[in-house]
């Protein structure tokens, strides 16, 4: 039994007890900021009994009853690099949350970007033992799965069957309870740096918190920005964050490819910080209030009054005109557009039937990204905003929030993975997830 198993399978049991309690939390911790959503589920029992209700919104019984951020500290491209820091911003999101939400919470559900993530498509075929696919014929065919020998710093973060085959035909959801000889199944495994995920952990163990669930922010963000006709027929999501832009691409409402760009919305800023020579905190709010890709005539004439505290009158009056701030931004937002398409190309998003790209996320606010973009990537490109669920605040309905409102999708309805089915030992393959993460064994 390894322990990347049984720690994937106890996380899905606190997960249970959880729901079981009503009330789960979810964090979402980034570059900029971190968020914390507080979940009320009233419709559990209905849930767990009728695994046929979807993801949508307003069908997953539950409603959002606090929410809260604070600016991010101690993590920069999607990593903790200061653990201390985090520890009391994730303290001071959950504390503001809970109090909003008038109940306290025990067990949480996190998603991270960054972590280096890589996509691996593995597939087996087994023959049934009867006639009819049961639970224990799906195990067996996961199973019969070859993993690849995926390096002694990575861990398996997402390992979900995307299509199955029965017979001759494919393209099948769930085959349980259908009949036929041989099974074949087509699984998507995503690997991450180990250290990312530990360290995560131990930070959420420090608040005092239970961990109920880890996502990658790139499948938490294309579950809530994507229709579903979008992941049905085949689209790619991309997250631009902070510290670090997340690529998912989904297909059959299955993530089967994900990647991450460590550069974002905070590049941008320190681009402008430098080149004007103000603060990070001013350099900021011009990039929020008078950035944009796409300078016109006018923009040469629009003046922006750069301001500032230094004392220095004359230095503090500078004012910079809208097309030089447009040329600072352009060629690293150009840059970070070039590395999606780098990863686009590598996944073979080009063989898709429908190559529509969904740009979300904070820094896909800035004005004209998504003209830019479409130049760039050479596609069909929209903005998307997350899908509403019941109860969330205005404040908490935009792009930004993106990854945070998929997690809490993610948490009622968990898509099934390698570790839901009861594998029997002697079904393990050879080598299964040798080098598997030993932190869930050494932290709880």
């Amino acid at each position: 039994m390894t322990d990347l198993y049984e720690s994937q399978r106890a996380m899905r049991q606190m997960r249970r007890q959880a729901l079981q309690r009503g009330v789960v939390a979810i964090l979402d911790v980034g570059s900029s900021k971190i968020a914390c959503l507080v979940l009320r589920f009233d419709g559990t029992g209905r849930l767990s009994e009728d695994n046929s209700i979807g993801s949508l919104a307003g069908q997953t019984g539950f409603r959002v009853v606090g929410a809260a951020t604070t600016r991010s500290r101690g993590v920069q491209f999607g990593e903790i690099n200061a653990m201390q820091e985090t520890e009391r911003a994730i303290r001071t999101a959950i504390q503001a949350a809970q109090k909003m939400a008038e109940v306290r919470v025990d067990h949480v559900i996190a998603c991270f970007s960054g972590a280096n993530p890589r996509s691996y498509g593995l597939d087996a075929q087994v023959d049934l033992e009867g006639q009819v696919v049961t639970e224990s014929e799906v195990a067996r065919v996961l199973a019969a799965c070859d993993v690849p020998d995926y390096g002694a710093e990575r861990e398996v973060l997402h390992a979900q069957p995307v299509n199955f085959a029965l017979d001759h035909r494919s393209g099948l959801a769930d085959p349980r309870g259908q009949l036929g000889q041989n099974l074949a199944v087509d699984m998507h495994m995503l690997t991450v740096d180990t250290a990312t995920v530990r360290n995560l952990v131990h930070c959420i163990k420090r608040c005092d918190l239970e961990l109920a669930g880890i996502a990658s922010s790139a499948y938490a963000s294309g579950i809530s920005a994507l229709v579903e006709d979008e992941q049905e027929l085949g689209a790619a999501c991309v997250d631009l964050g902070g510290g670090s832009t997340s690529v998912s691409i989904f297909m059959k409402k299955h993530m089967i490819y994900a990647d991450s760009v460590r550069m974002g919305g905070d590049h941008i800023t320190s681009d402008i910080s430098m080149g004007l020579g103000v603060p990070m905190a001013n350099a900021e709010r011009i990039k929020t209030f008078c950035g944009g890709v796409h300078a016109t005539g006018a923009d040469d004439r629009d003046m922006i009054d750069i301001g500032g505290e230094t004392g220095d009158w004359e230095h503090d009056r500078r004012t910079v005109s809208r097309a030089e701030l447009i040329g600072i931004m352009r060629p690293r937002v150009e840059e970070i557009l070039e590395d999606v398409r780098v990863r686009l190309d590598a996944a073979g998003f080009d063989h898709l039937p429908s190559q529509q790209i969904v740009l979300t996320g904070g820094s896909s606010q800035i004005m004209g990204l998504d003209g830019l973009a479409s130049r760039i990537l050479g596609q069909q490109v929209r903005l998307g905003r997350p899908l509403r669920v019941h109860g969330l605040p205005q404040s908490a309905t935009g792009p930004a929030f993106a990854s945070a409102v998929g997690l809490s999708l993610f948490a009622a309805h968990p898509q099934d993975e390698w570790w839901d089915f009861e594998i029997p030992v002697d079904r393990y393959p050879a080598r299964s997830f040798r080098r598997a993460v030993k932190w869930f064994k050494d932290n709880w």
